[in-house]
């Protein structure tokens, strides 16, 4: 049976990948984005399958107002992909009141206004599956990504309590976690701070370390079909190969560290 999917961000990279793969198989799609344009090659290639929307994720309304548009469309949602997001990047101290406002507008509150919009459908449905993406950077932190790392952290907090409240309904939730890919995520849609020259070799330590080469996004919708079409889906999962090299080195360090401080929870606790 195919599919109906309600995908943020669907311009280009992950999110356009994701939905050429479902179109692909035959299933439907309403693909959001800031300018409905960028989705015409959609329509074009698969016609009244894709239903094209302009959305900003920030308005809140106008995420109820997609989403209801898309449920009267297709008479269901299946799989909701919250892909819209950007990279920030700046050292804390560099970070203005409005980069990191906007920030969590995008990549946290955008997420959360089509999660809520969503889920009376699904739980009247008592089926779906809300794809968050994240990425590495919610569990691990890195310099210079400071502001990103916050939005996206929070999101994984968020949803991992959704996962556990919506279950009995019915309703899965997946957290995507890439790796570096070849998105657009550090390109023109990436905002940067206004440089402070006391952070100049921070940064010079920090662009070596990215100058790994990227995955390419290409393979990226047949992985979410297998997560999407799966009887028990992942909480979590990384995209690429990368993650799993050093992200377990880093929750060893972690237990290492708590291990040895052990004497001073105890302190704590009296």
């Amino acid at each position: 049976m195919s599919k109906v999917w309600f995908i943020t961000g669907t311009s280009r990279g992950f999110g356009r990948r994701f939905a050429e793969a479902a179109l692909s198989r035959g299933d439907r799609v309403a693909a959001t984005a800031r300018s409905a344009a960028a989705l015409e090659p959609l329509v074009t290639e698969y016609g009244n399958a894709v239903l094209p929307l302009t959305l900003d994720v920030t308005d809140r309304a106008a995420v109820h107002t997609a989403v209801a548009h898309a449920h009267e469309a297709f008479g269901r949602l299946d799989i909701v992909v919250n892909n819209a997001g950007y990279g920030l990047f700046g050292a804390v101290e560099e970070l203005s009141e409005a980069q990191i406002r906007d920030q969590f507008e995008t990549n946290l509150f955008g997420a959360l206004w089509v999660t809520q919009a969503v889920l009376p459908i699904l739980r009247t449905q008592r089926a779906g599956h809300i794809v968050q993406m994240s990425s590495v950077a919610g569990i691990v932190a890195l310099p210079g990504l400071g502001g990103y790392h916050a939005s996206k952290w929070a999101l994984e907090g968020l949803s991992e309590s959704l996962a556990k409240e919506v279950a009995p309904f019915g309703i899965h939730v997946t957290l995507v976690e890439p790796g570096g890919f070849a998105t657009d995520w550090s390109g023109d849609s990436a905002v940067r701070a206004a440089p402070l020259p006391a952070y100049d070799e921070v940064r010079d330590i920090a662009h070596g370390r990215a100058n790994a080469a990227p995955g390419d996004p290409r393979s990226a919708g047949e992985a979410l079909l297998r997560i999407v079409d799966a009887e028990h889906p992942p909480l979590r999962t990384f995209f690429g190969t990368s993650p799993a090299h050093y992200v377990p080195m880093v929750y060893a360090e972690r237990i290492d560290t708590w291990r040895d401080w052990s004497e001073v929870a105890e302190l704590a606790q009296g």
